[in-house]
């Protein structure tokens, strides 16, 4: 059997000359010197720089000058202005005339404290104050009649010297006339002296008394004025025991119930003031060193809105907050109740063409003192001077100009770098 060959379907090729071999190269190195030249420029940023970062992973914003408006805004709640709590004055046993949410009118009773020792007490101390001013008025009766012996005596001296006075003039008639004898005028004058002395006596007897009396009187009626004040501060503690409403409004939150003993200073119950009501917020620690009282606000709910003013801050921060209210200009509401959820708006500053920038995460991790500016495909580190900050808006007092663009959100991929390739 024979084999066939291959040389029915062998080809012979045709060599290639030397020319074309080198036209083929030549062509080759073209193409190649063209590409690196194009690819120079962004062969320098990539080894230019210190690393590369995608910019989908950046948020960019451009800087420009525009007004801003520096405000603070969060939730609020409706609260009375006045909302006072009442507490018992004196031990007892609670007796309620009202439930919670009761509308109630000033001075209305809300609940009845009934304590047996403190009107023991009151009737005891009644009854010491009745006997002092018995004895008050005992004591002016003495002084009456003592001053009355006193006068007396005084009229009876008066008398006396006034008889000495005639006798001695008679015996000196009648001695002068020769009708009676010297001793009788010797014996009419020392009378006349006896009687001068008792006048006296009983004028200054008449003054010590009448001294003494008005002392003691006083001394009387001091005892049953002071017992009076103990009196008179038993029966306000009494009265207290009807606890009453000190405003218009309504019966908030029950302490106790009915028939409940409680203790002196027990706290009772709130009363709200609804005629009054004002707008609590919390506002972070940081903006609350700006926050006045006095500045403008805009309260909004329901599809309605109104204006206010921050009527007092609180002192204290408490979990890096701080509370602060707001009072509603013009006319209140009707339609809020208490707790009432609102939208807070406050205003602290507004400011004409401010050079700006969109907040972001590089006022916090710049220290506002680091940013991160686009220059021809590279995030270059630059050192800024940032001022006042708003919600949303940030003031650029330094390092940067109108138009610029910079990495606002994401620099903590640049770890710091001076350089970075921003690659699309």
């Amino acid at each position: 059997m024979t084999i066939r060959d291959t040389s029915a379907t062998d080809q012979l090729l045709p060599q290639r000359s030397f020319a074309k071999k080198r036209g083929l190269w030549i062509g080759v190195a073209a193409v190649a010197v063209i590409g690196v030249t194009l690819a120079a420029p962004s062969a320098k940023r990539l080894f230019g720089a210190d690393s590369s970062v995608q910019a989908s992973r950046l948020a960019l914003a451009q800087v420009k000058v525009a007004a801003m408006v520096r405000d603070v805004a969060g939730e609020g709640k409706v609260v009375a202005a006045n909302s006072p709590t009442l507490y018992a004055g004196n031990p007892g046993t609670v007796t309620l005339k009202v439930q919670a949410g009761d509308a109630v009118k000033r001075g209305q009773v809300l609940m009845e404290l009934h304590s047996p020792d403190l009107l023991a007490r009151l009737n005891q101390e009644r009854a010491n104050a009745d006997a002092l001013k018995s004895e008050w008025l005992r004591a002016q009766a003495d002084a009456h009649q003592q001053r009355a012996q006193a006068t007396s005596g005084l009229e009876t001296a008066t008398i006396a010297h006034k008889t000495a006075q005639n006798d001695l003039q008679r015996q000196t008639q009648a001695y002068a006339a020769g009708a009676t004898a010297g001793m009788q005028v010797d014996l009419a004058r020392d009378s006349l002296a006896r009687t001068e002395v008792a006048l006296k006596q009983a004028k200054e007897l008449l003054t010590l008394k009448e001294d003494a009396l008005k002392f003691e009187l006083a001394a009387k009626r001091q005892a049953w004025e002071r017992q009076q004040l103990v009196v008179t501060d038993l029966q306000r503690q009494q009265d207290e025991l009807s606890v009453r409403s000190p405003v218009d409004g309504q019966v908030g939150q029950l302490f106790v119930t009915d028939r409940m003993s409680v203790a002196k200073d027990a706290k009772l119950l709130t009363v709200i003031d609804l005629s009054a009501l004002e707008v609590q917020m919390q506002v972070a620690e940081s903006f609350a060193r700006e926050l006045q009282p006095g500045m403008t606000g805009e309260m909004t709910g329901s599809g309605q809105s109104w204006k206010g003013r921050v009527s007092s801050i609180s002192p204290e921060v408490v979990n890096n907050e701080v509370a602060a209210r707001l009072r509603f200009e013009g006319e209140q509401p009707e339609q809020l109740r208490q707790n009432q959820r609102l939208s807070v708006r406050v205003l602290l500053d507004r400011r004409e063409q401010v050079l700006q920038l969109p907040r972001g995460a590089f006022v916090d991790e710049g220290g506002g003192r680091i940013a991160y500016v686009i220059q021809d495909g590279q995030a270059v580190r630059r050192q800024v001077r940032l001022g006042a900050t708003s919600l949303s808006q940030v003031e650029v007092l330094e390092g940067l100009k109108p138009g610029e663009t910079v990495v606002i959100s994401g620099t903590e991929h640049f770890k710091g770098a001076d350089r970075v390739t921003v690659s699309q």
